[in-house]
């Protein structure tokens, strides 16, 4: 009897969804697709770009990721701990352990504005913001829509930047 071969993919946003979807699409029954992500609610990031100018809202770009995913994948919500690679298999923080044949790792990156100097400080989210979070983005919005003018400064974080949209 063959044996079922198992894809697992450690995160849910953007990416794995992608990947998700696309093996779903290609691959037959001879194959199980589990998603492992910390959080059910998929943020859609490169939208955060649209909603100082309100093209998008934050409703645009918030929605629960299950409604992305290929119905054939099994989902799971947990916290990754230890991915255990010479024995083909995950450790979730609850203990949970899952096993692997093959593994995509699409965990994203995270914002890190501590590292760009002048952003984080006493005027972030007052005078100072940013659309790289879904926070940053609404506050820019709010600024822009009373903004009366004056000198606008654009910086342009150096690469690689988690956004090609964002310059």
């Amino acid at each position: 009897e063959p044996q079922v071969r198992r894809v697992l993919i450690l995160g849910a946003g953007t990416a794995g969804t992608m990947v998700a979807n696309k093996l779903s699409e290609k691959l037959d029954d001879g194959w199980s697709i589990t998603i492992v992500d910390q959080d059910e609610t998929h943020y859609y990031q490169p939208g955060y770009l649209f909603i100082p100018f309100g093209i998008y809202s934050p409703s645009d770009v918030v929605k629960p990721k299950v409604d992305f995913l290929p119905p054939r994948a099994e989902i799971v919500v947990g916290e990754i701990d230890l991915i255990e690679a010479d024995d083909n298999r995950v450790k979730l923080g609850d203990g949970t352990v899952i096993e692997y044949d093959y593994l995509v790792i699409a965990t994203g990156a995270h914002i890190r504005p501590d590292e760009t100097p002048g952003l984080e400080g006493p005027e972030y989210g007052s005078t100072v913001h940013d659309f790289y979070t879904l926070e940053g983005a609404k506050k820019l919005a709010e600024a822009l829509r009373f903004w009366e003018g004056g000198r606008l400064v654009v910086n342009i974080i150096e690469m690689p930047i988690k956004c090609p949209v964002a310059p």
